[in-house]
């Protein structure tokens, strides 16, 4: 899945940063506490003794909640979803254009997605199954999105990808012996009740919200009644302090402070609301600070901005508690 800030291309990066600082990998608990698609936890997952991710996001959760809870091989017949008889649902209704005219989806692949979604539900009681079944509707939907990788708005006319027919695919697994564990709060409110040894911090750097520029692959997930509002069909969506230039350094400080890990590993790059010196003072008065340093190409969803540069610097601070 395309996604702002994914640190795909940075894992060897991540993973060679952390085992030159926290070398006891094979029994520590590694603890992903801004998750999104998971990609980090999942790198990790073989690698530690047991990881835990975190994200408000409730589609970041469901893709987590297979990604890195579920350790065991499915089986499934996916052909029980794809042969479906398309329904006029929520999904058509509002985000396909016979109805709305938003231009999300097509109306073909509205009705699949609306179909699948009601199917899958019925599966709520096996929750292995139900979040398996849910990441492979999210991901398979993802690729036939009408969107610049973003839904912060769709596109004006239709491209070759999002005019393929839906087909729901499954999505992988990474089968462990280890137990993991996936949350879906606030991060200030649950670095509180946990601990662990390793905790690998990726939160927005950026004023723009997640819960916006995802907002459909939250709606799919939850699958809940409401009034989109706009021409683009928001719903009310959550808003995150680290977002925010006059919040964000207070509630950073309050995440290290009250973080019960012997490491904490901040990913933020050069274009951070907050800048490189205050996230040194703050993680420095809590114990042994260091930073490392990688240049890497700009995410391509932001092409259309005006940058000086087609490069970005990632920094992974360090701080040994």
């Amino acid at each position: 899945m395309n996604y702002i800030g994914s640190k795909f291309s940075l894992l060897d990066f991540i993973y060679s940063t952390i085992k030159e600082t926290a070398p006891s990998l094979e029994g520590a608990v590694f603890f992903d506490l801004f998750a999104g698609t998971g990609i980090v936890g999942r790198f990790f997952k073989d690698k530690v003794k047991s990881v835990m991710a975190n994200d408000l996001e409730y589609y970041s959760y469901v893709l987590n909640r297979h990604y890195i809870q579920n350790t065991k091989r499915i089986d499934f017949d996916f052909s029980a979803l794809n042969n479906l008889k398309g329904v006029e649902g929520f999904i058509y209704k509002n985000y396909c254009p016979a109805i709305s005219g938003r231009q999300y989806f097509t109306d073909e692949n509205g009705k699949i997605i609306d179909a699948a979604r009601i199917e899958i539900e019925k599966y709520k009681n096996d929750s292995d199954l139900y979040f398996f079944l849910l990441c492979s509707l999210l991901e398979s939907a993802d690729k036939v999105a009408n969107t610049t990788s973003v839904y912060g708005a769709y596109l004006k006319e239709f491209k070759a990808t999002a005019s393929k027919k839906l087909e729901i695919k499954a999505s992988p697994i990474v089968e462990t012996n280890n137990k993991n564990f996936v949350f879906n709060e606030d991060a200030n409110t649950l670095i509180r009740k946990v601990k662990g040894d390793i905790l690998y911090l990726d939160p927005p750097y950026n004023e723009r919200q997640y819960g916006a520029n995802y907002h459909l692959l939250n709606t799919i997930a939850r699958y809940e009644i409401f009034e989109p509002k706009g021409k683009t069909g928001l719903p009310e969506y959550n808003k995150s302090l680290y977002c925010k230039k006059n919040e964000v350094i207070n509630i950073f400080e309050d995440l290290v402070r009250n973080a019960r890990f012997d490491y904490i590993f901040l990913s933020y790059n050069n274009e951070g609301i907050i800048p490189i010196e205050e996230i040194k003072n703050i993680m420095s008065k809590y114990g042994k600070y260091k930073i490392a340093e990688m240049n890497y190409r700009r995410y391509k969803a932001d092409a259309g901005r005006t940058y000086s540069a087609e490069t970005t610097k990632e920094y992974i601070h360090i701080l040994k508690k």
